[in-house]
């Protein structure tokens, strides 16, 4: 007669993984969800088609690599936002308004720079830069001269205390500038300067898209 021991059973491993699939099975598609969620079941693996075809943008039919560069792209567009935003708090103006004294001090010259002018550089309506002109002026950093090539338009140019502020920055925005674009060599700069600007061209008609999209949609 075979002797029954009795010493309790303890579950395998095996065991305690086919209990927990049945009871996986058992429970409500929401409540494996969120399961899933919070990590205590591998979530169910998807496989998203390529979300672009050209095959300059896909590496051996996939386009992970692409995907990264949209990642990448965005973290770089957020941190410059964030370190454009602190200049301005530097010298008491919004992040855009940095971007536009410094456009500015770009442009100007000796004689000044119009309104559509920094506009085009700047990727922005007329509207935004007057509007936003006309606060700086109040704020006594920016001036309008008289165009003497077109008496309907003005110039606009740095004041004696919009040049002081911009140079007080100097230092710093030299600083982060370097941390932020030291690792690329001349070559990878290079390269940079002219896929941004490629970047920059696509990207306006990805805009003109979108805003004929909204608009059949209305």
């Amino acid at each position: 007669m075979r002797r029954v021991s009795s010493v309790p059973h303890r579950p395998t491993t095996l065991d305690r993984q086919s209990a927990a699939s049945h009871k996986d099975r058992r429970a409500t598609p929401s409540a494996r969800l969120n399961r899933a969620k919070n990590g205590s079941l591998p979530a169910a693996s998807s496989h998203l088609p390529p979300t672009v075809s050209l095959p300059a943008l896909l590496y051996r039919g996939s386009d992970q690599q692409f995907r990264r560069l949209v990642q990448d792209l965005l973290t770089i567009a957020r941190r410059l936002e964030t370190a454009r935003d602190y200049f301005g708090r530097r010298i008491d103006v919004t992040g855009p308004q940095y971007h536009l004294l410094m456009t500015l001090a770009q442009l100007q010259g000796a004689t000044g720079v119009s309104v559509g002018s920094i506009a085009h550089v700047m990727n922005v309506s007329s509207a935004f830069v007057t509007s936003e002109t006309g606060k700086l002026s109040e704020m006594g950093l920016v001036k309008k001269r008289p165009n003497p090539q077109d008496r309907r338009g003005a110039l606009l140019i740095l004041t004696h205390a919009g040049r002081l502020k911009i140079g007080f920055l100097i230092p710093a925005i030299r600083v982060i500038n370097e941390l932020f674009f030291g690792r690329l060599d001349r070559r990878s700069f290079s390269e940079l300067c002219v896929g941004a600007a490629a970047l920059v061209q696509g990207s306006r008609e990805a805009m003109h898209y979108i805003e004929r999209a909204k608009e059949a949609y209305l």
